[in-house]
């Protein structure tokens, strides 16, 4: 019999590979890094967006004392749902890649993230206003 793996498309095995091939932490940010593309894909998706065009506010979690930067990826996504993901993508890509091949401490990351967005809250709420 098979294994699973060698029925999956080239680039998925690919993946694969180069997963099993991290180690814990970059497992993690690889995995977090993978769920905001995929919840992007599905607000960009028409058919999952709601009929309601009313502000949306940010919910109200607060930031822990000691957070990694994959956890702050998912506290702030889930803070801010009604952020445009696409707009947000390559500077959080690039503050993601800072922390873990540069070496940027996660504190200075997470900061620069969360001002990431509340820069594009803003920006939600002017567009709304028009």
């Amino acid at each position: 019999m098979l294994s699973p793996v060698v029925n999956l498309p080239k680039d998925q095995r690919r993946l694969l590979r180069l997963y099993a091939g991290l180690n814990e932490q970059r497992r993690a940010s690889l995995q977090a890094f993978a769920e905001f593309l995929s919840q992007q894909q599905e607000q960009n998706d028409p058919g999952s967006q709601s009929a309601s065009q009313e502000t949306l506010q940010p919910e109200d979690i607060p930031r822990p004392q000691e957070e990694s930067v994959v956890a702050a990826m998912r506290r702030l996504t889930k803070t801010f749902p009604m952020i445009d993901r696409d707009a947000l993508l390559d500077k959080a890509t690039s503050l993601m890649t800072a922390h873990m091949l540069q070496g940027q401490p996660a504190p200075e990351v997470i900061d620069e993230l969360e001002v990431l967005f509340h820069e594009h809250y803003e920006i939600y709420l002017k567009k709304n206003a028009e």
